[in-house]
């Protein structure tokens, strides 16, 4: 299976789907990216966070794949924000991977009580520019964080990893993100365990079409120009997960979304902190 790419602003293609790898450690998070590269999946999405970059790294070697052909994803953590330890926490996250480089590096959140994401935005230029990242990027930045990064680097964000569901639609913060030229890349997007799959316009869409309501979210969201990094521990929801340029959802399909009822974000960018 074939996955498209988009082009980002940096230049670099990157898959439209990518494999989430949270909350997987260890081996069985190894086995599980195996799966899905042989499935088709070639952007594998980590975090420091995580605790699993040394899995990723292993899938990476182990796949054998050129390293070219895999895209790989990891983030600064909030503990390791600020000039000096920007560097050193790539660096960290660079040797647990086994890798020369990232193809994409995000600030995992902005943390605009502490203000060190703009310094450490700045670290990450110098370490794009040193060749150790392809791609600069952030994760759950609002518009106002996007500016003061740009506004001291000259650098639009080729991408941001935002909240976006079909309880999360935001689709004025989505707008406004993808008006900068930044691609939105949906993190969570399948809200596994809280019923939003077994919505009732979600399912007759996906009954009408013949796939599952999982494959009906992930097409509303790449309709919309996001790209979405699903996270399945199951070869087969891995498969379908990814099985979605075969249909594509009229407006009276998307519409079924605006019958979603609608929650706020539990971790607001604008006041959550995570280290």
């Amino acid at each position: 299976m074939s996955i498209p790419t988009v082009k980002l602003n940096s230049g670099p293609d990157m898959p439209v789907v990518g494999y989430g790898t949270w909350p997987l450690q260890g081996r069985p998070a190894t086995d599980a990216m195996l799966a899905a590269i042989a499935s088709g999946y070639r952007l594998l999405d980590t975090a420091a966070a995580y605790g699993n970059e040394d899995a990723v790294g292993a899938a990476v070697r182990e796949s054998g794949l050129p390293r070219a052909e895999l895209f790989v994803t990891t983030k600064l953590r909030g503990s390791d924000q600020g000039r000096g330890s920007t560097r050193a926490a790539l660096e960290a996250s660079l040797e647990r991977l086994g890798l020369d480089y990232v193809d994409l590096y995000l600030i995992h959140w902005p943390l605009p009580r502490v203000a060190r994401y703009v310094e450490s935005y700045a670290e990450m230029a110098d370490l794009h520019r040193e060749g150790l990242i392809r791609s600069l990027g952030v994760s759950n930045f609002l518009p106002e964080h996007i500016d003061a990064v740009v506004a001291e680097t000259g650098i639009v964000p080729a991408v941001d990893q935002l909240q976006v569901s079909p309880s999360h639609a935001r689709p004025d913060l989505v707008a406004a993100v993808q008006a900068k030229g930044t691609v939105v890349q949906a993190w969570s997007p399948l809200e596994r365990n809280t019923g939003v799959l077994e919505h009732s316009g979600i399912a007759a869409v996906a009954e009408r079409l013949g796939v599952t309501p999982a494959q009906v979210v992930l097409r509303w969201l790449l309709q919309r120009d996001l790209t979405v990094v699903p996270h399945s521990g199951s070869p087969e929801r891995q498969r379908t997960n990814a099985d979605l340029f075969g249909f594509e959802l009229t407006p009276a399909d998307l519409a079924a979304f605006d019958e979603v009822p609608q929650s706020p974000v539990k971790q607001d960018p604008a006041t959550w902190e995570e280290f």
